[in-house]
């Protein structure tokens, strides 16, 4: 039986050397609160790079400064972030790797001075800031500084774009009737709620022809929230508009007590892919190689997104192809340490 997590998966023009994702984790590193990358940033992801990942996708990076989760996140809202962007994608670059970004708004899950947005004037929680209530301006605004995002990510190289949709943050909050309580055109039932991603999505596809992913939370652990089921309504219409793969997280929305285990969310994953058939990818606490394997030669999803397990073993991919019992090329300055 041929091994899935180490072959070659296509995706419009670009192919990964293996099905390993690294998925993207905010790392709160910007510590001049500037957006720009840090030597911090050429450290953690370039390592990944030469630990022999298929994909690294950068942390959530912000399209506007007021979209940012903490002051320290990583921005995309000015061309000054560019260069370091461009120096960070030919780096890992040079490891094989290919490389991509997750464009952000926080929306009401930003901590910052000044005013936060969200589509509806409902805080979080009881400790967190209450948003404005964004205008139809806002929103055209935004929607314009998600397309200028991907122009740069474009121009600093990366062959990925991902649009965070999941978590709590902004286009989710739009997504969700916990959080979205307008009654204009991007209130209301699901079509008018998903509208703003849709015309994200159009948006990007003006200026960006590369793989398009889409981040979901596929189930809001809310009895009046949104589950798989509207999730794969919504992949449907992503996948009309030419998205090319949705990356299947849960819950952030609103607090909840979540039970997590190994594999916990591979679920949502495995029937958005059969249910919409568009190609997914798997996340959350799949921490080995035989678990990635298993989910791949199944067919319930077609990549593999680690996080955690990454944190704390930048060859992670060595490590998984030694439970699989196969070698895989090492960088060649290591070669005499991999075996």
């Amino acid at each position: 039986m041929a091994m899935k997590l180490f072959s070659p998966y296509t995706i419009k023009n670009t192919t990964f050397k293996n099905r390993i994702v690294m998925a993207p984790m905010c790392m709160y590193s910007s510590y001049h609160e500037d957006g720009k990358v840090q030597n911090f940033h050429l450290t953690h992801y370039v390592s990944r790079a030469l630990g022999q990942v298929g994909l690294i996708i950068l942390e959530a990076t912000a399209v506007a400064s007021q979209g940012r989760i903490s002051p320290q996140d990583l921005g995309i809202w000015d061309d000054d972030h560019i260069p370091g962007l461009k120096q960070l994608t030919t780096m890992m670059k040079e490891h094989g790797a290919k490389t991509g970004i997750q464009l952000a708004h926080a929306g009401r899950k930003a901590v910052l001075e000044g005013d936060i947005f969200a589509p509806s004037a409902i805080p979080f929680n009881e400790q967190m800031k209450m948003p404005k209530e964004m205008t139809l301006e806002d929103i055209r605004h935004t929607i314009e500084d998600f397309k200028k995002g991907a122009e740069r990510a474009k121009n600093a190289g990366f062959d990925v774009i991902e649009i965070h949709a999941a978590h709590g943050y902004l286009i989710n909050e739009f997504l969700s009737p916990l959080s979205n309580q307008r009654t204009d055109q991007y209130g209301g039932t699901l079509e008018n709620r998903y509208r703003i991603l849709k015309e994200v999505i159009d948006e990007i596809n003006t200026v960006w022809n590369g793989p398009l992913f889409v981040r979901v939370s596929a189930f809001d652990y809310h009895e009046n929230g949104l589950g798989v089921e509207e999730y794969i309504a919504m992949s449907k219409w992503m996948k009309a508009q030419g998205v090319d793969l949705i990356d299947v997280s849960s819950g952030g929305l609103v607090p909840a007590d979540i039970s997590s285990y190994p594999g916990y969310q591979v679920k949502y994953a495995e029937e958005i892919k059969q249910k919409a058939a568009i190609p997914t990818g798997a996340v959350g606490l799949i921490t080995t190689g035989i678990q990635a394997e298993e989910i791949l030669q199944n067919e319930r999803a077609d990549l593999i997104f680690i996080a955690r397990a990454l944190l704390r073993d930048p060859f992670w991919p060595r490590t998984a192809a030694k439970e699989l019992g196969i070698t895989i090329e090492a960088p060649k300055q290591y070669s005499r340490g991999w075996i």
